[in-house]
């Protein structure tokens, strides 16, 4: 009532300003600290030890950012799921109904997926430790030694990052099924407050994932770096080399759980998604009529929602969780090679974990300009809020940056690579670098895949003439989307290793990375959304409830294709990072003139040169293998549901009712049959765990047995050949998949409508005809007139449709199959290219196409390439143990000590 809704509203102003306080006075909490201290900021930090100053500035904002947390999932169950006064008790039970069913087949679906990763975790573990544990000796050139504490040490590193990534995960999904139907009850109220609270739940719950992920996974990461120098000081000693060499094993246990995660969550949510679109939208039940995107009577509509939490969200957590740890473990080795930095003190050594930390006091300090400062009262408001969201951020970080890198870091350091001495200030450029090129990437990502700029619109119009010239267009959309981003990694990579090196491109990679708790709060809130647009098409709510979903999903799909557009970026920088840490840990093993940090490695060389070409094949293996398994699963899908229509009673005939007919078999006391949702949500849990396994072990073994048998150039080569190749096949696979995706959209809104000509013989001027479609387009243009007694009003081409449908069958399927003209209001003859049209069954067609890419193939490729550069960090070691690095073969030039 009144009163609930008074409390809320000062809930809503009293808490943020709270948090906003209690952040200022973190802030001055930690400065104060260090300037009580014996020496100055400066001194403390970068001359002392500066264990003190960096557990202070890493440990703190994390414990803020986890209460932050919890409040945000708090505000979220403030909304009940109950049924309130005056609502339909029947719709509420539907949406409970849908709620558990989708809550209960996505902890399934987690459970099986999670307890295959245990047993890789525990036998890929048992590997690292034999491998990590055989070393080349420093004293006897061509012998090795067997160090078990070493190995130890990574396999328990390991074993962290396996369950700390396993954990983001399961947060990601619990959060967002937990959300997804409190969303949709939000939108439920009418005007301003509908739109708010909707935004508000969905990106709120987006705010759990995001900043839990990212302070849980950077405190253990600390944590972890304490406990391991207290184990490796002797006599007052710490071995920094090999203390950052033990936790790389962090990153290689993310890496390697966001693979089966990405691909096996991928696989499962494009065989619900691709199976249930073919299903309603292009075949059709029954007389081949055609369901909406979440009928509840499409048997595979509830995985399909199921698998938009297990892969967009659970899958993503995972994958940038790795990118994380990579990143900072890469950084770390990096620059502990560095006698300067060493030198420098704990915190200089740490420098990119306060990079991390910095960026969650600022997301957190901003967080709440989206929902309360600039809240959501329509729905051009809604993608406005987002981008500014992130751009503050943004500009936050750029501040912030200055003065982590010129308090922590020593006013000189020597880096490898780098002949002048790099300062603090060239850290600085190389982190804003990454972290204004990521913003850059992932605006010309949006100018690609968002319907509102003319890419996209060309791809739609391209269905004119069928769904072969839509994905023509679609393919060379995603080509040609590829260059500005390449060249702008290109600059990233070219500014940040001439000012400090493989550090700088580390650096530049968690630049790149330091807004991650704002990216994923705006990344989960896109599935959310959909998902909370599904709940509210299956439990048939007001058209009104649809609109504000569809609304909050479509800004979710531009946002996230600004995601996607970090994602790619920042994984192409941290892969060559790991590049980087993996050249600086084998050339500890080689003699100092022919160490590969100060030779490099020879292209012209035949063992590296013929890896290249092998490594630039690996993506394209892998992706035929997860395109593959998504195609079969999908066809699995199409014949359960098609079965389940034709052998379930009475479904086909409830599956081909509208709205109005379904209402009125309640009314007469009807019964309405619903599918069997549970077998399909089945049946893509059991492909999608049967076929994530090769994709895994291609990437895993693969450099593994490139380095056993042919070396540490081998290696170098495959690792260039895989990142180069993985890079521009993500770019162009992920942005041609959104594109589909919302060419459709564009469609589905009517956006088609009074472009394309009705060919009956009379001559037709087609730069005039086009001319008029620019001016006068979308559903607007199709007003019909339609008699109501003997008065005749105006009325929009959908409700006109729907009127016609039921009078006169025949004409609609004629009109719908485009063999019949409809007049618009300036008096063009067209054809008919909105919902359940010949062109809409194009567009649908090139977004089925689309999934796989966008969804599956494109998102893991980013794991590909960094999961096999962390293996070869992590086994370098026992790369060089094996003929000085030349490999069992013999096959490198590689000299003995």
């Amino acid at each position: 009532g009144k009163q609930h809704d008074e409390q809320e509203h000062r809930w809503e102003t009293m808490v943020p300003r709270a948090m906003l306080f209690a952040m200022v006075a973190l802030a001055l909490t930690t400065g104060i600290a260090a300037a009580n201290d014996k020496h100055l900021v400066k001194d403390t930090v970068t001359v002392g030890n500066g264990e003190y100053d960096a557990s202070l500035f890493i440990v703190i904002p994390c414990v803020f950012s986890m209460l932050f947390a919890v409040y945000l999932y708090w505000r979220v169950s403030l909304i009940s799921i109950e049924k309130r006064d005056g609502a339909d008790q029947v719709c509420f039970d539907e949406l409970k109904m849908c709620h558990e069913t989708v809550k209960t087949g996505a902890g399934a679906f987690l459970w099986a997926e999670y307890t295959v990763c245990a047993v890789f975790t525990v036998v890929f573990g048992a590997i690292i430790l034999v491998m990590t544990a055989r070393l080349p000796d420093p004293n006897m050139p061509g012998e090795v030694i067997w160090d078990w504490k070493f190995g130890g040490l990574t396999l328990a590193s390991f074993i962290v990052g396996s369950f700390t990534s396993i954990v983001s995960g399961y947060i990601g999904m619990t959060v967002a099924v937990y959300a997804n139907a409190r969303t949709t009850i939000s939108a439920k109220k009418d005007g301003e407050a509908g739109w708010r609270e909707s935004f508000n739940c969905a990106f709120r719950a987006g705010g759990v994932m995001g900043f839990s992920l990212c302070s849980i996974s950077l405190v253990i990461l600390y944590l972890l770096c304490i406990i391991y120098k207290e184990i490796l000081t002797d006599k007052g000693e710490t071995d920094y080399k090999k203390l950052f060499e033990c936790v790389a094993g962090y990153g290689l246990g993310g890496s390697s759980i966001a693979m089966f995660g990405r691909v096996g969550g991928g696989i499962f949510t494009k065989a619900a998604d691709v199976g249930a679109d073919l299903s309603g939208k292009v075949i059709g039940v029954g007389d081949g009529k055609k369901l909406d995107e979440d009928s509840p009577y499409n048997p595979g509509v509830i995985a399909d929602n199921v698998g938009d939490n297990v892969g967009d969200v659970a899958g993503m957590g995972s994958d940038l969780f790795g990118s994380f740890g990579e990143a900072s473990c890469a950084a770390m080795l990096i620059g502990s090679a560095s006698i300067a930095i060493e030198e420098g003190g704990w915190s200089a050594l740490v420098f990119p974990l306060f990079i991390s930390s910095a960026g969650i006091i600022v997301c957190l300090l901003v967080s709440f300009i989206a929902t309360d400062l600039m809240p959501v009262v329509k729905e051009e408001d809604i993608e406005t809020a987002l981008k500014i969201q992130l751009f503050v951020t943004s500009l936050g970080m750029t501040v912030a940056l200055f003065f982590i890198s010129t308090i922590v870091l020593p006013a000189q350091m020597d880096i490898q690579g780098v002949a002048q001495p790099v300062t603090p200030l060239c850290l600085y450029a190389c982190a804003c670098a990454g972290l204004w090129g990521g913003c850059a990437i992932g605006f010309i990502t949006e100018y690609y895949t968002s319907h509102s700029y003319q890419p996209v619109r060309d791809v739609a119009r391209a269905a004119e003439t069928g769904a072969a010239t839509n994905i023509i267009y679609g393919l060379a959309l995603g080509y040609q989307s590829a260059i500005i981003p390449v060249c702008i990694i290109s600059v990233i990579i070219f500014l940040s290793v001439k000012f400090a090196g493989m550090y700088g491109v580390a650096v530049a990679a968690l630049g790149m990375l330091s807004t991650l708790s704002t990216c994923l709060a705006i990344d989960v809130y896109g599935p959310i959304s959909d998902n909370a647009g599904g709940i509210a098409e299956m439990c048939e709510m007001d058209a009104s409830v649809r609109d504000k979903t569809d609304a909050l999903d479509a800004a979710g799909n531009t946002t996230a294709a600004i995601g996607k557009g970090f994602a790619i970026g920042s994984a192409a920088l941290v892969s060559l990072a790991l590049f980087g840490a993996f050249v600086t840990r084998a050339s500890a093993s080689m003699p100092v003139a022919d160490a590969l940090t100060l030779k490099g490695v020879n292209l012209l060389s035949p063992v590296v040169f013929s890896f290249i070409l092998f490594g630039a094949m690996i993506p394209y293996w892998f992706s035929a293998l997860t395109m593959r398994s998504v195609g079969e699963a999908a066809n699995a899908m199409v014949k359960e549901i098609a079965r389940q229509w034709a052998e379930i009673p009475g479904l086909s005939d409830c599956a081909g009712l509208d709205f109005h007919e379904r209402q009125a078999w309640k009314d007469a006391g009807k019964v309405l049959v619903k599918p069997d949702y549970e077998k399909c949500i089945a049946l893509s849990t059991q492909a999608s765990l049967r076929e994530m396994i090769a994709p895994g072990l291609l990437v895993i073994l693969t450099p593994v047995f490139v380095g056993v048998f042919c070396g540490i150039e081998a290696v170098a080569g495959l690792l260039t050949g895989a990142i180069v190749s993985s890079v521009q096949l993500a770019i162009s696979m992920s942005n041609t998949g959104g594109a589909w995706d919302n060419a459709k959209k564009y469609t589905e809104k009517g956006e088609l409508n009074g472009w394309f000509a009705f060919r009956d013989g009379s001559p037709i001027d087609q730069a005039s005809f086009e001319a008029a479609a620019e001016a006068n387009h979308g559903n607007a243009c199709m007003v019909q007139k339609s008699k109501y007694g003997s008065t005749e009003k105006e009325v929009s081409i959908k409700e006109w449709l729907e009127g016609l449908e039921k009078s006169d069958p025949t004409r609609y399927n004629k009109i719908m199959a485009g063999d019949e003209a409809v007049m618009t209001v300036d008096g063009r003859k067209c054809i008919y290219a909105g919902k359940k049209s010949v062109p809409h069954s194009a567009v649908v067609v090139g977004d089925t196409v689309g999934d796989p890419l966008k969804d599956t193939s494109g998102p893991a490729l980013n794991i590909v390439m960094k999961l096999m550069a962390i293996i070869s960090v992590v086994f370098a070691d026992f790369f060089m143990s094996i003929n000085s690095g030349n490999g069992i073969f013999i096959s490198g030039e590689i000299m003995t000590m």
